[in-house]
């Protein structure tokens, strides 16, 4: 797909106030029509925490919403939260997390951990299987595990096992992968040795990159073992169908351990990256879930489809990178401060996205318990005040109104990027005078882009924690890791990191990382922009989810309920004598009503 380039040189400004304008009010499109959604039959549970099966709907289908189209199903060489959610479905780790999204038991059933907290033992369920019948066994873990690390599969997180026994030599070329400290003491015990305790160990087995492949699948069908007919998963679905840019079905695995409680029975994906297109589909009725919602909507929305609309915190910044491998970024420093400064976040996030969003000058987002990012002198200024200091910089880096930087700013297909990408397009024009071209790009071509680092200079980027521990952050910057876009690679940095590995003391890892993250925003490696929050719309009667900073939602935990209308109408049906009039649902999934302007 040929990349689309918009050509800033002139007439931003003006584009930028219509813009903040119009956020927020739907004065860039029509006013959409209202909608009427279902209201469900209030939720009953068993003493299993299991809904009644008389308030359930006899259709039980979900179709989601779900951003960019995956580049791979196989969970050690994925990437990307799109992609993570169907594996979510497809794969289980020894680990798992429960709706609110506490780490539970997931292929294991239970652990035990040694005092010193080196050693992890888990105990395999008796009745785990795969998609074919073949029983799940530590092996297969060894397996996984091992394959995770090994530098010949090019793992995206193979880092992320990094706190196991030798991983760290392995990784890097020095150690077979068959010393990895991970070792089957029998057909259903796995037992995990580390190089040092690590409080969020048991947070990484909720990872991709620890999920269990079938070895046999994968010998027979080489890399095509993840295409339908040929994957065999662990998780409470099976992939059936894969039409690319289209769809991905996954049917309920009757083999899964707990089969037996999960109720939804398909699971249609679609990978839509426009967040208008994505809203039009659940307005009639296609999808049931989004991944996100157009930003210029939420005031229509938050009046209109209150019961629909879910914003909740999540664990992720947004943010900017910068190319450091080639010019204009590499060795200026002032050019990477000047732009970081001229970008005013309140505006970006109370004009522009307008759904929550916390303005941040760090990278890693507040509310770990144990974790305090150290914020830059430059936030406790004004705007203003950060203003005259970028103009500052932007002379001592060379430029100036008579000779301007041209940049080239890439984001990824999405109308919410576009929108921020213009506004801060506008901003260094405005404070500074750069000229940007912005360039938008198809998800996966933008990420090979960023990879190999020969095209970009400005980039999109926004990094969602994998689990809750500021590290998950810092780590993305060794000189070594597969997702540095930046290309940063600072000895004194990565030292730092080697550190906080291995680093005992609680108070003395918080430090190291504070030090690290300071390091990683003094150098201007990236330009953060706020903390994320998800925003998407779910239909009311699609119950057995909640709102988690880890945005964790697989679809085995979800179920339909009847509506209310439903529920009367076959109450009614069982009293004839009664029989009141009942208002019907209507739409392509039975529970979405389009009210025409006029009618009631």
């Amino acid at each position: 797909m040929p990349n689309v380039r918009v050509n800033l040189f002139s007439a931003l400004l003006p584009g930028l106030a219509l813009m903040v304008a119009g956020c927020g009010d739907g004065s860039e499109q029509p006013t959409p029509q209202p909608i009427r959604l279902a209201e469900p039959v209030p939720v009953t549970l068993d003493a299993f925490g299991r809904p009644a099966p008389d308030v359930l709907a006899e259709q039980q289908q979900l179709h989601r919403g779900n951003g960019e189209e995956p580049q791979t199903l196989d969970p050690h060489r994925a990437e990307g939260v799109p992609t993570a959610n169907i594996l979510r479905d497809l794969f289980e780790g020894l680990a798992t997390t429960a709706p609110d999204g506490r780490i539970v038991p997931g292929a294991a059933g239970r652990w035990d951990i040694s005092r010193d907290g080196m050693t992890y033992t888990f105990y395999l369920r008796e009745d785990g299987r795969w998609s074919n019948g073949d029983p799940v066994t530590a092996e297969d873990f060894v397996f996984s595990f091992r394959r995770s690390v090994d530098p010949a599969t090019a793992a995206v997180y193979g880092r992320m096992l990094m706190p196991i026994e030798n991983a760290q030599a392995i990784l890097a070329g020095d150690q077979p992968p068959e010393n990895l400290g991970v070792e089957a003491l029998n057909e259903r015990t796995v037992q995990i040795r580390l190089d040092d305790p690590t409080p969020y160990f048991l947070g990484l087995l909720t990872h991709a990159s620890t999920y269990p492949v079938h070895r046999p699948s994968l010998v027979e069908h080489g890399d095509d073992f993840v295409l339908p007919g040929n994957l065999v998963s662990n998780g409470a679905y099976e992939l059936v169908e894969w039409v690319p840019r289209s769809r991905l079905v996954l049917d309920r695995n009757l083999d899964y351990h707990s089969a037996g409680g999960v109720i939804i029975e398909r699971v249609v994906y679609y990978p839509i990256e426009d967040e208008n297109t994505e809203f039009q589909r659940f307005r009639v009725g296609d999808l049931h879930w989004t991944d996100q919602v157009p930003s210029n909507l939420f005031g229509w929305l938050s009046v209109n489809l209150p019961q629909a609309l879910s914003v909740s915190p999540w664990f992720g910044t947004y943010y900017f990178g910068f190319n450091l491998t080639r010019g204009p970024f590499r060795d200026n420093l002032p050019l990477r401060r000047a732009l970081n400064l001229a970008i005013d976040r309140d505006i970006l996030t109370g004009k522009v996205t307008q759904f929550g969003e916390i303005p941040t000058f760090t990278l890693v987002p507040d509310g770990l318990p144990d974790y305090e990012p150290p914020l830059p002198d430059y936030a406790i200024l004004t705007q203003a005040q950060r203003e005259e200091m970028a103009r500052e910089l932007y002379r001592e880096a060379g430029y100036s109104e008579d000779d301007p930087l041209e940049v080239e700013l890439r984001y990824n297909t999405s109308e919410n990027h576009r929108k921020i990408a213009v506004a801060v397009a506008a901003m260094w024009k405005q404070t500074l005078g750069v000229r940007t071209r912005l360039i938008n790009e198809e998800f996966r071509v933008f990420l090979q882009n960023r990879a190999m680092r020969r095209n970009t200079e400005v980039f999109r980027a926004g990094w969602i924690g994998d689990y809750q521990d500021a590290f998950t952050f810092l780590e993305l910057f060794h000189s070594a890791h597969r997702r540095n876009d930046s290309g940063y690679d600072n000895p004194r940095y990565d030292r730092l990191l080697e550190q906080i590995s291995t680093e005992r003391i609680p108070a003395r890892r918080r430090n190291l990382m504070v030090e690290a993250e300071r390091m990683l925003l003094g150098d201007q490696v990236v330009l953060p922009v706020y903390t994320y929050v998800t925003k998407r719309l779910v239909n009311p009667l699609l119950k057995g989810w909640e709102p988690n900073v880890m945005d964790f939602h697989p679809s085995r935990q979800m179920f339909f309920v009847k509506s209310r209308a439903q529920a009367e109408a076959e109450a009614a049906a069982m009293q004839p004598e009664v029989a009141p009039e009942t208002e019907t649902d209507s739409g392509t999934t039975g529970d979405v009503t389009v009210v025409e302007e006029g009618t009631t």
